[in-house]
């Protein structure tokens, strides 16, 4: 536990704020890397890098620049931060493997080495909402992720039992309409479609809205 608690306080140090961990033994043939990379690395670390709130606001229906150039800063100091602790825990005598914060290595399937919102439910940092992100109940899903896989033992952390409740505030303001009524009926593909419509606008250089980020703030009840 004394583990657990300097490596959670040397990331806040850092500017990380959410911590969580899982144990992902199970899942781990889900994950995209080769050989032997992931052998004994059976726990992660997961991080989160909370979003300005101004910069938020200032989307409307749909992506600015100065929300892209944010995005962009966030996913860079996540890394920063990734790579910080994998050196910390080094130190400590132990393997650690920082995945990127944003990193897509299948470019049809658009995935990443691993999902970053699924190790995060897992670890406790949030719950999977309406708009098909993680939400976590103090800031909602106003962050972005990053994470780090280690040999470290590390007690898990729980997964929340939050949900959305009554919240509907993003289905009606999502500009592709992907967001329904069930989690389960998130419309990827409009999603997706309104991303490249907003790149090809030039609005943006990325796949990204931010939409349903601003308007998912938090402050959800718990489920009984």
């Amino acid at each position: 536990m004394q583990l657990k608690d300097e490596l959670k306080q040397f990331a806040h140090d850092l500017g990380a704020s959410l911590f969580g961990i899982a144990c992902v033994k199970s899942i781990k043939k889900e994950f995209l890397f080769f050989g032997e990379t992931l052998k004994d690395l059976d726990y992660t670390i997961s991080l989160g890098l909370r979003l300005s709130d101004s910069i938020l606001e200032d989307i409307t229906d749909f992506p600015t620049k100065i929300y892209f150039h944010h995005y962009r800063q966030a996913n860079a100091i996540l890394d920063q931060i990734a790579f910080k602790v994998s050196n910390f825990i080094q130190d400590k005598g132990y393997k650690a493997l920082p995945v990127p914060a944003s990193q897509i290595v299948d470019w049809e399937k658009q995935l990443g080495h691993l999902s970053h919102k699924k190790i995060g439910e897992m670890a406790g940092v949030g719950f999977i909402g309406r708009n098909n992100l993680l939400v976590n109940p103090d800031i909602g899903s106003r962050f972005r992720l990053v994470t780090i896989l280690t040999n470290m033992s590390l007690e898990p952390d729980k997964k929340l039992k939050e949900s959305c409740g009554e919240c509907r505030a993003c289905v009606s303001v999502c500009p592709a309409a992907a967001i329904k009524e069930e989690k389960e009926d998130f419309d990827h593909i409009k999603c997706f479609e309104k991303l490249k419509e907003f790149r090809n606008k030039r609005l943006v250089d990325q796949f990204i809205c931010g939409v349903c980020v601003k308007t998912c703030k938090g402050t959800v009840k718990s489920t009984p």
